[in-house]
């Protein structure tokens, strides 16, 4: 294993066979396990200083979450919002990434177990994220589709053009009308944009690819527990969102629980069931960590981490989390912080200058989050805007969304790739994207 110098930094071995090869080092060894928004906010806050970071990922790209949903409906290629972690990190001198899984955290030795081998750390960031929550119901986690990741997206994509070829086979009314109807549940966010996009498919794409038979046929499902969608937002914002999906044909279901689905079959609590060959679950979240850390009285409401003030695990020496695997468990915040990239990344900056006041044996202040406000959009040319002063909805608010988004991608081409097909689409609501290129089936999960 990596051997520790007298000072307890780490240093680079490959002595023994079961060690991930690192370079030698005479600094403090910062790990952080995930490269979503935390993990590169932090990686810009430590590069070129006294410090070794290593990345870990299971992935060798960053994904941009928020536009996963235009991936699925086939507005972009895949490439357009990920982004090498290996040309993210060129010229940063002292920042490694090494690809691997990681499997469990031995803190007793300062341990890293991965599906590689093993590492050493000083200090040790949890940056892991959430994956899709079912909440128990194995049939629906079993014949659903998350959205959570870039091969999530691509699996709805093909699914829902399989589907559409197969019901322009089809002389069964009955099946095709399956194949053609969407069922989303979760009305967060990321279930309203899905939805706003499948309709925009619906009313401008269906009509020309598929004009053997009536666009009408397309319906689209969104199924939200509670009483309003975007609960996370304005009442305002929840209400103008309600009005621009109902303009768009999307049928809202409200206070309604599905409790089954067995691939063809929606069942929900009220006792209504909806025929859909395309079902996609956007309803809730988990925290995801690596064993070793899951100690009863360190994890809350949904998986996550409790960490204090200064983003520490508690319990845990040099042990830190931040991003969505993180709850920090105030007076004014009893549930956390939102599960959204803001937070991320305002956490990733803080905890790269705590970490160095750490090291160098000075004061830090308590994370504080700033909330700058909340977006969503809801097809072509329509958004809600939640500032910190005002609300507002409509064209501004899209513009505002769109320039946001751009700006926050990772890499020159890949903003302007999103930005050259979003002013293509904009005149002409073109998705030139539409290509079955592998056979999708459940088993491809």
């Amino acid at each position: 294993m990596n051997k520790q110098t007298p000072n307890g930094m780490a240093d680079a071995s490959c002595a023994v066979s079961d060690s991930i090869c690192l370079p030698a080092t005479k600094f403090p060894r910062v790990v952080i396990i995930g490269g979503g928004f935390a993990g590169l906010a932090l990686i810009e806050g430590l590069k070129k200083k006294d410090v070794q970071v290593v990345l870990i990922d299971k992935n060798n790209f960053h994904q941009f979450q928020p536009l996963l949903y235009q991936v699925a409906t086939s507005g972009l290629e895949p490439d357009s919002i990920v982004f090498p972690y290996r040309k993210q990190i060129a010229g940063y001198k002292n920042v490694v990434f090494r690809m691997a899984e990681v499997e469990e955290i031995e803190t007793s030795t300062k341990t890293i177990i991965t599906d590689k081998g093993t590492l050493k750390y000083d200090y040790l960031v949890l940056a892991t994220g959430t994956t899709t929550n079912f909440f128990g119901m194995k049939e629906v986690e079993q014949h659903s589709l998350g959205l959570k990741d870039i091969r999530d997206s691509l699996n709805i994509r093909h699914m829902m053009l399989q589907n559409l070829e197969q019901a322009a086979i089809t002389c069964n009314t009955k099946e095709r009308e399956a194949l053609t109807s969407f069922v989303i549940v979760g009305g967060g966010p990321a279930g309203v944009e899905m939805a706003g996009a499948l309709a925009e498919f619906c009313k401008y794409i269906l009509p020309k690819d598929y004009p053997e038979y009536d666009p009408t046929i397309m319906k689209i499902y969104l199924v939200e527990a509670s009483k309003q969608t975007l609960a996370v937002m304005s009442d305002k914002a929840s209400v103008k969102t309600k009005e621009y999906l109902e303009a768009l044909n999307v049928n809202i279901l409200l206070n309604e629980v599905v409790t089954a689905y067995d691939g063809t079959t929606v069942s929900t609590k009220s006792g209504k069931k909806i025929q859909a060959k395309n079902f996609i679950w956007t309803a809730g979240v988990r925290g995801q960590m690596p064993k070793g850390l899951d100690k009863q009285n360190n994890i809350v409401n949904g998986n996550r981490l409790k960490v204090d003030e200064n983003l520490r695990v508690e319990a845990f020496e040099n042990v830190f989390a931040m991003g969505d695997i993180a709850a920090v468990i105030t007076d004014t915040t009893p549930k956390g912080h939102p599960q959204v990239a803001q937070p991320a990344i305002q956490q990733g900056r803080y905890l790269a200058r705590t970490l160095l006041n750490i090291i160098n044996n000075k004061p830090s202040k308590p994370f504080t989050y700033i909330d700058k406000g909340s977006l969503a959009t809801v097809g072509k040319r329509k958004a809600v805007a939640d500032l910190t002063k005002f609300s507002f909805a409509g064209y501004f608010a899209w513009l505002l969304w769109s320039f946001v988004h751009i700006m926050s991608i990772s890499g020159f081409r890949n903003r302007l790739m999103v930005g050259m097909n979003w002013a293509l689409s904009y005149f002409s609501y073109e998705k030139s994207n539409r290509l079955i290129i592998r056979n999708f089936t459940k088993k491809t999960l």
